[in-house]
Formats: C-alpha cells, structure tokens, sequence
C-alpha cells in the first residue's frame, strides 16, 4: 500500500496587479494533501489578476517530499491564465503529461462553464503506460508522448500544427474517459474553455 499523503504544487508566472481573484482548493481523495488539508476540507489564497500557471498532485508520499508521482509527470495539470486574450480567463483540466488524479475547475462566475476529468483513468491504462506503486498497482498513467516520445504523439515536427496533429485511436483512451480534459496539444476545441475577468475558481481533487 503506499503512504497515503499527497501535496499540491503549482508553477506560475505571477504578472504584477491587484489581488482579486481567489483559489479554493478541496479534498476529496482518501488521503490528506500538503499545507494539513485532510479529506473533505477546502482551504482558498488569493492570486493577481494576471497570474498564469498550474496545479497539481503529488502522489505516494511520505509526508517528507518523497513521492512516487509528482515531482515529473506523469501527472493531471489544472491549468489557468488569468486576464488572458481579450481580458478573459482561460482554464483547462490536461491530461497532455499523463493521468494520476481526478480534477475538477469550477468558476464561481454566472454562465461559466465547469471542467473535469473525473474518471479513474488509471483503472483504464494499458500496461506499457502503467506507473507502478511499491504494491503493484497503478498509480498513475504515462501519455503517449511521455511514454514513446513520438511526433504524432507529441505534436512536434511534422505534426506541430492543428491539421496534422489530431486525435489516434491511442489518444481516445485518455479522451473517452475525459472528454472534457485535454487528451494532446491541439485539443482547444472541446479542452479550452473561457470566462469572464475575475472570476473564483474552486479546485478540487477526486471531485
């Protein structure tokens, strides 16, 4: 069984401005995650209007920065630009560096619209994409890019543009479970979604 702590991190790119929109983080993993947040409990920090940056999950902790899962991926990304193209916030679940958690963004802003992947994808992935945990179970799963490192997988040279870059039979795996997430890098048209300047966001994991 691996130890049950998990943390959040997150990478941003903090552009200077007022403090104006707030991050609500939920647990809703069986485990507790980094700053004490046990499960069922939310704990929210205020970011500028024009951070950008992401959010995810350590997994297979010691409660001492040692983890299976999370220093690299692979590992589900919950991604936001704020004050974005057009003073807009943009925000996506990703599952482009690989699955190892449920996660969930909500905007607490009238007729914005929610995404998730809230499938267990790990019970869903093929061996040769499997990260194991010290008892043999998965705990988390490798994109296609990360595990071959392929341009029809990655969407680099001949393939780095929207046309030739396109959803496999190897990338339904991930999409099927997740329609709503991110399955490879030009995946903006059911992935992307928008809301208006200075909305809250809630986080959640395993929602």
């Amino acid at each position: 069984m691996e130890p049950k702590v998990l943390y959040i991190l997150f990478l941003s790119l903090v552009i200077p401005g007022s403090f104006s929109v707030t991050f609500t983080f939920k647990n809703n993993c069986p485990s507790t995650i980094w700053f004490e947040l046990a499960t069922g409990a939310s704990k929210s920090f205020d970011a500028p209007a024009g951070w950008g940056g992401r959010f995810w999950a350590h997994t297979g902790c010691d409660g001492q920065f040692t983890c299976t899962v999370g220093g690299s991926p692979p590992v589900t990304l919950a991604e936001l630009n704020l004050n974005g193209d057009g003073s807009k916030d943009f925000y996506d679940v990703s599952l482009v560096d690989g699955f190892n958690l449920p996660v969930s963004i909500i905007p607490k802003e009238a007729g914005s619209i929610s995404t998730t992947c809230s499938a267990d994808v790990n019970s869903l992935c093929p061996p040769d994409l499997s990260v194991k945990g010290s008892d043999g179970s998965t705990i988390a799963c490798k994109s296609f890019c990360l595990a071959f490192n392929q341009p029809q997988y990655c969407c680099s040279g001949e393939f780095a543009s929207p046309d030739k870059c396109q959803l496999t039979n190897y990338l339904t795996i991930f999409k099927n479970a997740c329609p709503r997430a991110y399955s490879y890098a030009f995946d903006d048209k059911t992935s992307l979604f928008i809301c208006p300047l200075g909305a809250n966001y809630i986080i959640t994991f395993c929602p």
